[in-house]
């Protein structure tokens, strides 16, 4: 069999291995490269090159910056934002806002990203506003499709649509040169889902929904008793105890109030100092007159207004620290052990704050000290503070369960939190650097990426489970296919039979042969695995008519984004599925009149902006 035979048998089987999804997709695009290697239709390294190509390694950053900026609240400020914006009686609004924001993300972070973020978002405001998680959740996704077409870092389709470009010689598309294609799909998308999406969508919701989390902390004061009472004291440089050890605070004078807790300055972390110092924090719980007393006569200042008054989720939940419920399970290492509210963990970095048995506070006469000690049993739960940083560190332990994970509690829940300020600078620095072409694109990604980990956003490790390795594999395995194409002929075979059938009717036949065949293949099969598949054919089509590839890429990009017609075609219209309600035949009822959009702006209004 000749290489041109080999490659399309190859790409054959990829196409319906990747269709009946019953091999995941990753050995499907090893298996795909290895085959190339196996057939002698690539060397080794071609058939393995693409895993370090820089479009792959620069969409891998994308994935460690997107954490970044959940991570810190930044996606969760959006989100309260869209809340607030959206009202409770305007669909349009929703639906404007909605689309609007989810379409900036993605533009910012990728289709996947931006989705993931807002998905719990959208799903919340559902619930509150009483309305069908199917009326929103694809509206939400397909608004993504067209926003990624608003800039390089939208989706790795249009990175690998610009090396090509590069590649042909005629120089990558800018940063935002997308944009002049991506805004008049947005806004005809927009218009579309708003006008006829109420009655082209059904009206259900989900079985399964995510946990909404932005009431959590006042669910936990409460469980725990903690909703009033708790007060937060910071030392002044008058107060007596400045200097002094922890053991001389005396509450003997003030009955009803404890001390749970001395937090160093702004870290809201335990003492560990022999010595009080000015800017430390007493946490209290107790009577209200009380701690105003012991604040007036002890030269103490109450944190903020939230404190005074006593608020439990203000004063343990804030963007310095937060607050985890944790299961003693059977078998664990602190059965038996002894605690106390106001007890420091081991590690020196978290309170206990309480101890529950059978949903039931125990308190006894000296609770807050070793002479009051609990011995804890299987099943207690204990209720712990700290900063957001030891909450993640310390409860990756096998002797207690976590209730709700502290990442995602606070992803919620803590707009703007720790770090929001540097991911933000680092994003539009990212931005920055993409939109100039001071260097390559993927010298910018590694740049941010490595600058959310210097700077302590994400961990090493966090930034490692941060990226979708499938996505990564994927991309970076499916590339030889496409050197495959050029090196054997392939393409260029494939483009002068398209050539032939577009026959004289001129570059634009072109543009729609190419369309209809990308549109296709991106409704069964992933839209990058497709772009790597018609990349080659379009740039080899352009050559053989005589035209700029441009155009041709470009119509190219618009083509892979549209896919709306199945729930496989992409991961996000898979990850709407189960909470929008969705049936199969649920999808192309919207799609198909957004693909006729797209498909319009790919043929008709391409062309006018990136010329022949």
């Amino acid at each position: 069999m000749s290489p041109i035979a080999y490659t399309a048998l190859i790409i054959a089987a990829a196409v319906v291995l990747f269709v009946t999804n019953r091999v995941p997709v990753v050995l499907v695009a090893m298996g795909t490269a290895l085959s190339l290697w196996a057939t002698g239709v690539l060397t080794l390294p071609q058939a393995l090159g693409g895993l370090g190509d820089p479009a792959v390694i620069f969409i891998a950053a994308l994935f460690v910056v997107s954490s970044g900026l959940e991570v810190t609240g930044v996606t969760a400020w959006a989100g309260q934002l869209l809340i607030k914006g959206a009202g409770e009686d305007s669909r349009t609004r929703l639906l404007l806002l909605t689309m609007g924001l989810v379409a900036l993300l993605t533009a910012l972070i990728s289709v996947n990203g931006a989705v993931a973020a807002l998905l719990p978002v959208v799903v919340v405001i559902a619930v509150r506003l009483k309305r069908n998680s199917s009326q929103l959740l694809m509206p939400l996704v397909f608004a993504a499709h067209a926003g990624s077409m608003l800039a390089l870092t939208g989706t790795p389709v249009n990175v690998l649509v610009s090396e090509a470009s590069m590649d042909a010689g005629v120089g990558g598309f800018g940063f935002f040169e997308f944009a002049l294609v991506g805004i008049p799909l947005l806004a005809g998308s927009m218009a579309i889902m708003i006008l006829f999406g109420q009655k082209l969508l059904p009206e259900r919701n989900g079985a399964t929904m995510p946990a909404d989390f932005s009431r959590h902390a006042k669910t936990l004061v409460e469980q725990y008793g903690l909703a009033s009472g708790i007060y937060q004291l910071r030392v002044r440089a008058t107060c007596p105890y400045v200097g002094q050890p922890a053991a001389a605070i005396d509450l003997s004078a003030y009955p009803g109030l404890q001390l749970v807790a001395i937090q160093e300055g702004e870290s809201a972390s335990p003492l560990r100092r022999d010595a009080i110092a000015e800017g430390d924090h007493l946490l209290l719980r107790g009577d209200a007159e009380a701690a105003a007393n012991f604040a007036a006569t002890l030269h103490l200042a109450f944190r903020d207004e939230s404190a005074a008054s006593g608020a439990g989720e203000e004063t343990l939940f804030n963007r310095r620290s937060g607050l985890a419920e944790v299961v003693i399970p059977p078998r664990s290492g602190l059965i038996g052990e002894s605690v106390f509210p106001g007890m420091v963990t081991d590690s020196g970095d978290l309170i206990i704050l309480a101890v529950q048995r059978s949903g039931n506070e125990i308190v006894g006469e000296n609770a807050t000290t070793q002479a009051g000690a609990i011995v804890l049993e299987a099943g207690d739960t204990m209720l712990l503070q700290g900063t957001w940083k030891a909450l993640d560190t310390h409860l990756d332990d096998p002797d207690v369960l976590v209730v709700s994970s502290p990442e995602l509690v606070r992803r919620q829940a803590v707009p703007m939190g720790p770090g929001a300020q540097q991911a933000v600078i680092i994003l539009f620095g990212m931005v920055l650097l993409l939109a100039t072409g001071i260097v390559p694109p993927a010298v910018a990604g590694l740049l941010a990426a490595g600058a959310i980990i210097l700077t302590g956003i994400m961990t090493v490790e966090q930034s490692y489970r941060a990226i979708s390795w499938t996505t990564v594999i994927l991309v970076g395995a499916m590339m030889p296919l496409s050197t495959a194409m050029v090196e054997t002929g392939a393409a260029k075979l494939l483009a002068e039979r398209l050539v032939v059938m577009v026959g004289d009717a001129g570059p634009m036949a072109l543009l729609a042969g190419l369309f209809v065949l990308t549109a296709v293949m991106g409704q069964l099969i992933s839209n990058t695995a497709t772009a790597l598949i018609v990349i080659p054919i379009g740039v080899a089509a352009a050559a053989s008519m005589g035209i700029s590839p441009k155009p041709v890429l470009m119509s190219t990009a618009v083509a892979a984004a549209g896919a709306f017609l199945t729930p496989i075609a992409t991961p996000t219209n898979l990850m709407v599925m189960g909470p929008g309600g969705y049936a199969f035949s649920d999808y192309w009822k919207l799609g198909l009149p957004l693909l006729i959009w797209f498909f319009i702006v790919a043929v008709f209004i391409v062309p006018l902006i990136w010329r022949f």
